[in-house]
């Protein structure tokens, strides 16, 4: 019977539909269509290797049609994965009620014996990394208006995880690599996997870290210190990567080694931004562009509670707004990665439960408004 180990799992009583697929139900009373693994083994060809189109944290990703012709996204989590059935059903749980335009659509599920996959919707132009890198699409498509639309999507779509969703959810790993691109080259934030749920009553807690080194904000790295400034300082690496058609994990030259971040603070500091523009970009508005890239500073601000909110970030992005760069602080870096234990769990500490002010959630964001622009600071 279909995926009846996860019914038995749940203790839940049997449902069935009159349709292709059948639909389980969760303890949160949400419900999610169930796939078999037969099906979802025809529709990839047996989970064939040309079928691959990518690979995560905790398995690897294949396409697949399934009998009705719908082109699906097959997400396979690997047996060698420590992630087990509570926290596969913590991630169903987190994305199953989730409908945005700028994040990626869970459209069920299978669990049989050791088998657990998950079913996303299909997006035509795979992940953003290959597209800034020319492997599967043209990088001319990839012109200023395609970019900042690609910035500001994934921002607004995060925004809507931190402040929008309940209960209020920690990405935990922004990067090129799970930002997902659709025929029009909308983004969609995809791998929701490593994502933390956030009470509200809760402001940053201690964990194991999880994530891409390039990404990590510097107190999660060190301290396993999560908060929504975590995903703010990973957004504002991925703005320059989009910006510059570089990778943040690899270094480059400007007469002496120096990470992409770092590399961006010392041109900003000389003046220099436009040489950090992807030559490839062609013509740009280069006003607009040069916000973009200082928006990326006041994200990767080594102290997390002068870092703006999702929400101002947005702001910042589309409003013409005049940014106060005098209260711009150096970027926060990780120089030796051999410092990040992933395999250590933090411990907690007596900020666990601190309140939203004393953590730094920029509720002293400093605005004056006027008819023409609006200064930002965020602190």
């Amino acid at each position: 019977m279909t995926c009846s180990c996860f019914r038995a799992l749940l203790s839940r009583t049997k449902h069935h539909h009159n349709s292709e697929q059948e639909a389980g139900w969760y303890p949160s009373n949400k419900n999610i269509k169930l796939f078999s693994y037969r099906k979802l083994r025809s529709a990839t060809n047996n989970f064939h290797p040309s079928n691959r189109i990518g690979r995560g944290g905790f398995g690897t990703v294949y396409k697949g049609i399934l009998g009705n012709g719908v082109a699906v996204a097959v997400k396979v989590l690997s047996t060698e994965s420590k992630q087990g059935i509570k926290e596969f059903l913590t991630e169903i749980d987190t994305i199953t009620n989730v409908r945005h335009p700028n994040l990626v659509e869970l459209l069920g599920c299978c669990v049989e014996e050791s088998s657990r996959i998950l079913v996303y919707e299909y997006v035509e132009n795979s992940s953003l990394d290959r597209a800034l890198l020319g492997m599967t699409v043209d990088t001319t498509n990839l012109n200023w208006k395609n970019r900042s639309a690609i910035c500001i999507g994934t921002a607004t779509g995060l925004a809507y995880l931190h402040e929008e969703l309940e209960p209020p959810t920690v990405h935990r790993d922004i990067k090129a690599s799970n930002i997902l691109l659709d025929s029009n080259f909308a983004p969609k934030i995809g791998d929701f996997g490593l994502a933390k749920l956030f009470p509200d009553n809760i402001t940053h807690i201690s964990t194991r870290v999880a994530g891409t080194n390039g990404y990590l904000a510097p107190e999660y790295a060190m301290k396993g210190q999560l908060t929504k400034k975590a995903d703010v300082y990973s957004f504002g690496v991925l703005l320059i990567e989009i910006i510059s058609g570089r990778s943040s994990s690899k270094t480059y030259w400007s007469g002496m080694g120096q990470p992409l971040l770092q590399w961006t603070w010392q041109l900003f500091k000389e003046g220099k931004l436009k040489e950090l523009v992807d030559p490839s970009l062609g013509e740009y508005p280069e006003e607009h562009v040069m916000k973009f890239i200082k928006v990326a500073l006041f994200c990767t601000q080594a102290a997390a509670g002068r870092r703006p909110s999702m929400p101002q970030v947005v702001e910042m992005l589309l409003r013409p707004i005049k940014l106060n760069e005098e209260e711009l602080t150096p970027p926060g870096y990780i120089d030796i990665p051999s410092k990040i234990n992933h395999g250590s769990r933090g411990t907690t500490s007596s900020n666990f439960q601190l309140k939203k002010s004393a953590a730094g959630d920029s509720t002293n964001l400093l605005m004056s408004t006027s008819d023409t622009s609006t200064e930002i600071s965020p602190r």
